[in-house]
């Protein structure tokens, strides 16, 4: 866990090991290349790297909130099949709390998708650019900021 994130905001890599997957073909991700090769310990590492970048009094306004990385988002039941996420924050922004939310709340969930992000990057630069895009934005999204805004800012 990066030294400058206060306890309760653990990366917890979910889901199998599949270094090698190439399955490109199908995913609906109209890109022409294969997914670019990182392992899962490097691609947890640019995480890490990119939860680093985040300043000290910033990070330690971060309350309750947990960082997983999966290798690819699941869509719910009755949500379009080829939705395809980078990133997904689901909790209670701190903006939205409120004196009740304490008394044995869950942690919010920042989840980072893998496969995804692979999928749309061509060398190791960019997979670290748009890992720190989608960190912030999603983090972004646990200090109550909307998607619009962020689109706004150069987050989107």
């Amino acid at each position: 866990m990066p030294a400058s994130l206060p306890p309760g905001l653990p990366i917890v890599p979910d889901g199998p090991e599949n270094p090698e997957n190439t399955d490109d073909g199908g995913n609906g991700s109209g890109h022409d290349h294969a997914p670019f090769p990182m392992s899962e310990a490097d691609f947890e590492a640019a995480v890490s790297d990119a939860l680093d970048q985040i300043p000290p009094e910033l990070a330690k306004t971060m309350n309750n909130v947990a960082i997983f990385i999966e290798d690819d988002y699941v869509p719910q039941p009755g949500e379009d099949p080829d939705t395809v996420l980078l990133g997904l924050y689901e909790g209670v922004p701190l903006t939205e709390r409120d004196s009740w939310w304490d008394a044995g709340s869950l942690p919010d969930r920042i989840t980072i998708y893998r496969q995804p992000i692979l999928e749309i990057c061509e060398s190791r630069e960019d997979v670290i650019e748009e890992v720190t895009v989608t960190v912030v934005h999603e983090i972004a999204h646990h200090f109550g900021i909307s998607d619009d805004r962020l689109h706004e800012l150069g987050w989107g």
